[in-house]
């Protein structure tokens, strides 16, 4: 009874402390996004230069994918996660400072870098952690991560309003973020080392779970996308003023919020296959409403059924790999995180050139196809609610001895 209950408020600790960590990533994500039209005007950058400039991001998660892998195999999940966690504020800090583009890039580059180990290795955590409930809480995770990218945004709108240049914002939600992380970090889970594949440092998940990835890419592509132009499509297309154009980003983030800390209940109600496919609809048809109706309704109407549409894709992708038995490593859990990360990082930059070459409606447009891509996709997996679960009580007994053995 007493074993039972030190794991119980061990799990609970746990919990909080991820979650935390998933608030320090959606944080400081946001809150360099918030501040991208301001660093865009102050270098000068048209939309085909920032698309070339955000590429500096995602070429620095690639790269280092391998030496993730590798590291996972070698150090604890919590280790890669602070690690990660530090340098990902430390590049936050420094992306204010940017005066010309190649100092911009380099940057970006290093965030991108830090961010794909702060990522890989807190989503394995949080894998870690679920395996501790019988019950589902991985989307609660990503639900605190979209929370923070509203608050973010929230702050950053104000700050703008405020005339408060990027060097100082970024320096103090660093400074803040890394205290956090530094706080919580004693409570995340030891887990071990994924040793049991040592033939890559890094690998794609097997065939028969490979379209998971790949819905988790088209989702996730238009995420990234909102993230990163909203508040310019707002302000360009929708032709709304500067100081009002990030309010377009804090409704799709309200929307994407609400979704997901409502995923569960409409889960249990609708079951998983069919969340999956009205999601990837809403989000067609949300791009495609702005994309055809660039006012502030119209545009604000679409980026909310953006929002609701890629709430839940996720967290129940990354709970059906969870449940997975075939993927335990966590080199194979990174793989399918990696897929979709690809996709949150590199289709965005690919709408500049579109925008540059078009317009950015043509840009909505386009990406309002991955949304039908992904209703295709989901028409072709197997009924996930008629599959049997993973044995939840094993992996409590197996997780909860490693957070007891951290403790005596």
């Amino acid at each position: 009874m007493m074993s039972d209950r030190i794991v119980d408020a061990a799990a609970q600790r746990a919990r909080v402390a991820i979650a935390l960590f998933f608030f320090v990533s959606g944080f400081g994500f946001a809150t360099w996004a918030s501040r991208i039209p301001t660093i865009q005007q102050r270098l000068g950058l048209d939309e085909a230069q920032l698309g070339g400039v955000l590429f500096a991001l995602p070429l620095g998660l690639m790269l280092t994918l391998p030496i993730t892998g590798w590291l996972l195999q070698r150090f604890s999940s919590r280790q890669v996660m602070m690690v990660g966690a530090v340098l990902y504020n430390a590049a936050l800090a420094l992306l204010g400072f940017a005066q010309h583009t190649w100092q911009l890039v380099a940057l970006l580059f290093c965030f991108g870098s830090s961010r794909n180990l702060l990522n890989i290795s807190v989503n394995a955590q949080s894998v870690g952690v679920q395996r501790l409930y019988p019950h589902s809480i991985i989307t609660t995770f990503h639900g605190v991560w979209s929370v923070a990218g509203f608050a973010a945004a929230a702050v950053g709108s104000g700050l703008v309003q405020m005339g408060v240049l990027p060097n100082y914002h970024f320096v103090g939600v660093a400074v803040v973020l890394t205290a956090v992380a530094v706080y919580f970090f004693p409570n995340t889970l030891p887990l071990p080392p994924a040793q049991e594949e040592r033939k890559s440092g890094f690998s794609l998940p097997d065939k028969s779970l490979l379209k998971f990835g790949v819905i988790s890419f088209a989702c996730m592509a238009c995420e990234g996308t909102m993230y990163d132009w909203s508040a310019i499509y707002f302000q360009k297309a929708a032709h709304v003023p500067k100081e009002t154009a990030t309010l377009g980003f804090a409704a799709y983030m309200v929307a994407m919020t609400t979704g997901r800390f409502g995923g569960d209940w409409l889960v249990s109600r609708f079951g998983v296959k069919p969340m999956l496919h009205y999601s990837g609809l809403l989000i067609t048809v949300g791009m495609s409403l702005a994309a055809l109706v660039p006012t502030a309704l119209g545009a604000g109407a679409g980026f909310v059924l953006v929002g609701l549409g890629v709430s839940c894709v996720v967290p129940l992708v990354f709970g059906l790999v969870g449940r997975t038995t075939t993927l335990n490593s966590g080199t194979a859990i990174a793989g399918i995180s990696t897929i979709g990360y690809f996709g949150f990082l590199v289709v965005p930059p690919l709408v500049g050139f579109v925008a540059e070459a078009a317009s950015l409606r043509w840009s909505f447009g386009l990406v309002a196809v991955l949304g039908a891509v992904l209703v295709l996709l989901v028409r072709l997996l197997p009924n996930p609610d008629e599959e049997a679960p993973e044995k939840i009580p094993a992996s409590r007994a197996t997780v909860a001895a490693a957070a007891a053995s951290e403790e005596v």
